[in-house]
């Protein structure tokens, strides 16, 4: 039998929203199984289904922040998550993500990405002020159909390569991190804050 949330993925897909692929949430989920975070940060909500998803790997009292602008996607997240009853769980902060992520104190143990590609290296400079000592920094679509590691340089997508580009550049360049980029979905990298070293 089908679950809500299996309705709601069959719903995003028929409607052509982009929600998180099978095999990216399946190596997601393995690190949030054996991590267990007690707060997380989504940049990007689309429809929730991530947001549901991850939910299920919180740890006790957990609680997820979403950061969303489409009124329509918006509408339709809360929906969502109202039917399956998981409101305590998630909460979803209206607006542009560059405009908000300035504004948040809060400390997360794990930071998903996935909202515009153009503005990843923003979204990675406020994950990193945000993100707990021992946190984890997931970001999605990185490969963006294989352009972003080709020679591709077409005026339509330029904006989005060359945010992905940089994105990539700052972690390779960032020693406090240690990144994988694994080639699931399309594209995913996962950084990890290396311990520090104590005094």
């Amino acid at each position: 039998m089908m679950t809500m949330k299996d309705k709601i993925k069959e719903k995003a897909l028929e409607e052509h929203i982009p929600i998180i692929m099978d095999d990216t949430l399946e190596v997601i989920s393995n690190v949030l199984e054996e991590n267990k975070p007690k707060r997380i940060l989504e940049i990007g909500t689309a429809v929730g289904y991530s947001a549901i998803c991850f939910s299920e790997y919180l740890a006790e009292g957990g609680t997820i922040d979403t950061i969303e602008r489409d009124e329509d996607r918006i509408k339709e997240a809360k929906a969502n998550i109202k039917s399956l009853n998981l409101e305590y769980k998630i909460n979803i902060i209206e607006g542009d993500a560059v405009e908000i992520l300035k504004k948040l104190q809060n400390k997360y143990d794990m930071v998903f990405i996935d909202a515009a590609k153009g503005k990843y290296p923003v979204f990675l400079k406020e994950a990193i002020r945000l993100l707990n000592d021992d946190g984890i920094i997931f970001a999605d679509n990185i490969l963006y159909k294989g352009y972003t590691l080709s020679g591709y340089n077409k005026h339509k997508q330029r904006t989005a390569v060359r945010g992905l580009r940089e994105f990539l550049k700052l972690l390779k360049e960032n020693d406090d991190f240690e990144t994988k980029l694994i080639e699931v979905g399309d594209g995913l990298t996962i950084s990890k804050r290396k311990p520090r070293l104590k005094a």
